[in-house]
């Protein structure tokens, strides 16, 4: 990636995160009762930011490893295609407030699956269940944004 590219990438996120992080975040809210309900998104390629305490980013990481290593050893081939398509980018001026913005990648989508990261981890590692709830907890500040869509315009070489 260029850094001509890279620093769009930052542009639009930021961009989205002012547009659509209200609404975004109101529903997230609302969707957090007792049942699960699953996080798809729609087009090729969504990108979700979330903000993460400066003194917990090590924390975050270690959950995302471990997300990572349940979608690799899931025996459902799906989860090994979200894998091939999800990554993180840690953001490296911290936000205004001093936290710490982490960009969620994930290209291509796999239509339908659920990128719920606690129901992933839990689903992977059931006896773990609180201390990789306090884990990410501790660490999480909030939801910034997530814009999701269709590339209009791949400007890389064709293979």
């Amino acid at each position: 990636m260029t850094l001509l590219t890279a620093r769009s990438a930052t542009a639009i996120v930021l961009l989205m995160t002012c547009i659509a992080a209200p609404a975004w975040v109101a529903n997230m809210a609302a969707q957090s009762s007792t049942t699960h309900q699953k996080m798809t998104f729609e087009g090729d390629t969504a990108l979700w930011t979330v903000a993460i305490k400066p003194d917990k980013t090590a924390d975050f990481e270690q959950i995302m490893k471990k997300v990572q290593e349940a979608l690799l050893k899931a025996p459902d081939p799906e989860r090994r295609q979200q894998a091939a398509g999800w990554r993180v980018m840690k953001i490296s001026k911290p936000l205004p407030d001093g936290n710490i913005a982490y960009v969620h990648i994930v290209h291509p989508v796999v239509s339908g699956a659920d990128y719920t990261i606690m129901k992933t981890l839990y689903d992977a590692f059931p006896d773990e269940r609180q201390a990789l709830y306090e884990l990410y907890r501790g660490a999480f500040a909030q939801n910034l944004s997530m814009a999701t869509g269709s590339i209009a315009v791949d400007a890389s070489p064709a293979q």
